[in-house]
């Protein structure tokens, strides 16, 4: 449960965590943009030293990065295991019994596994060095022009920043119930499929209760406050940017670029 990095904000006093959180959540978009591209492992490659690089700038941990990414192993698995005997494409490389392993399938696995890896990268830096609330404020400020059209932007971005900020503390709440279970002998390991699902009935359930608790408890909390829904709204903190922010959305939208010519004149 503690391996779940995803939404925990490191406060450190970096290059990234000085920047707009504008400048972030749209170098973001156009590093995904980026991911996507099928440039072959020459783009991954590229996309990874640059991510490789902003990790040692923003001075996180590589082991906080490899925690965001232990989670995904079970799925990384389970999809290597689905392309190897169903995609038949490429060389044919092993083959037992009716089971046929093709280059192909090898090739693909590795692409949707380094796509994982890189979208994890990315989303945890942004994360790790923006503040829930300096996060909503640049969605809803990206997202400002939509308020022509009546959507609730800045609904949308309360949700998203609730959303990441109590992500972390759900892991904990998790991980507190699942130690008190266990002290009752609860076993999620070990015994029968009935008796397994009857041992996730009992985190589930006490979860369920705990969250819907914590979400009555912010609703409370707001309304003490004066919150209320579509009320104009004063900001104590400018977003200003500075001649980092554009560097730093100029250099995602060259990797954009350069992703792209690979995929146009090396990969074809």
């Amino acid at each position: 449960m503690k391996n779940i990095t995803l939404g925990q904000y490191i406060p450190l006093d970096s290059f990234f965590h000085r920047l707009d959180p504008r400048s972030k959540i749209c170098a973001m978009v156009a590093m995904m943009i980026a991911v996507f591209i099928p440039a072959g492992f020459i783009g991954y490659a590229l996309i990874g030293a640059i991510l490789i690089m902003c990790v040692f700038i923003s001075r996180l941990q590589v082991d906080f990065i490899i925690k965001a990414m232990k989670p995904m192993i079970f799925m990384m698995i389970f999809l290597f295991v689905v392309n190897i005997f169903v995609v038949k494409s490429g060389t044919l490389l092993v083959s037992f019994w009716i089971f046929n392993i093709y280059s192909g399938a090898i090739i693909e696995t590795l692409y949707i596994v380094i796509r994982l890896l890189l979208m994890i990268m990315i989303t945890t830096l942004l994360t790790a060095t923006t503040k829930p609330m300096d996060l909503t404020l640049g969605l809803e400020h990206l997202m400002g022009p939509l308020e022509k059209i009546k959507v609730p932007t800045h609904d949308i971005a309360m949700m998203v920043a609730l959303a990441l900020r109590f992500i972390p503390t759900l892991i904990e709440e998790a991980d507190r119930i699942l130690k008190a279970q266990a002290s009752r002998g609860v076993d999620l390991e070990n015994g029968t499929l009935r008796e397994k699902i009857n041992a996730i009935l009992s985190l589930i359930v006490p979860m369920f209760v705990s969250c819907f608790q914590r979400a009555d408890d912010l609703a409370d909390a707001m309304e003490a406050r004066g919150y209320a829904v579509g009320a104009p709204r004063v900001r104590y903190k400018k977003l200003a940017f500075t001649a980092g922010d554009y560097i730093v959305i100029i250099g995602a939208n060259l990797v954009l670029l350069a992703v792209i010519a690979i995929k146009i004149w090396v990969i074809k």
